[in-house]
């Protein structure tokens, strides 16, 4: 494992491929709160590349939440340019945005945000519902990526009839439907037991050896070890980069 200072854009080392699919170019993101500005991002330069499997660490008030939700484009630079798929997104209406965020990005949370009401295979479904896409098609796809993370027999059960580790199995098929650009998992196991977190990890891992570009923000050591590098951010900065393998 080596360290590298952060000061320049960030190259993917050990990525896939050279593609780079998301790209924050000097980025800033300020929040005025009465006659206080929060700085909470100060410039903040990286890539990542197609295949890779990335985590972003810091204390708090180190910056990832809000590098989360502008790389989820829930939010937008202050200043600076995100480039996701080579386009600047950080100009487009909200309209456009949420298209974007749609189509391009698939959400893993730590709650699971899964729908009570819905069965496995209808909250697999709801990305493409949105799209106006549901059909034979995509109920196909659900029963595959359903099957892909080892939930084929629970297609008819709800949410609450589930582990937490198959509710996050759920999410993360469902983050698939769409054949995103990344899959962007906020502390993706954090609501979840040591033996349960082990096994949504090794999901994770092996999607990624399938080719998954995966970004994980987390606080926990154990988890960002599973990626291929970790970005640590500090005071709204990239601090450092450590290679993990």
């Amino acid at each position: 494992m080596s360290t590298r200072p952060g000061g320049a854009l960030l190259e993917a080392t050990r990525g896939r491929s050279d593609e780079v699919i998301a790209e924050f170019v000097d980025v800033h993101r300020h929040y005025v709160m009465g006659e206080t500005t929060v700085r909470a991002l100060n410039g903040v330069s990286m890539r990542i590349t197609r295949g890779e499997f990335v985590a972003i660490m810091g204390r708090s008030g180190s910056g990832k939440s809000t590098c989360l939700n502008l790389l989820g484009c829930l939010d937008r630079p202050t200043s600076g340019a995100y480039l996701l798929g080579g386009r600047d997104v950080a100009r487009l209406s909200d309209n456009d945005l949420s298209e974007v965020r749609g189509r391009e990005i698939g959400f893993i949370f730590q709650s699971f945000n899964l729908i009570p009401q819905l069965t496995v295979l209808e909250n697999l479904e709801v990305p493409l519902f949105y799209q106006g896409r549901v059909g034979i098609e995509s109920r196909r796809k659900a029963e595959g990526l359903a099957e892909r993370v080892g939930l084929a027999g629970r297609l008819d059960h709800r949410p609450a009839e589930l582990s937490g580790g198959q509710q996050q199995r759920v999410a993360i098929a469902r983050a698939l439907m769409n054949d995103p650009l990344f899959l962007l998992a906020d502390e993706a196991t954090g609501n979840l037991d040591s033996n349960t977190e082990r096994e949504i990890l090794a999901l994770l891992d092996e999607l990624n050896r399938e080719g998954v570009t995966i970004v994980i923000v987390t606080h926990n050591d154990k988890v960002a070890t599973h990626a291929e590098r970790t970005i640590w951010l500090a005071d709204g900065k990239v601090d450092r980069i450590v290679e993990n393998r």
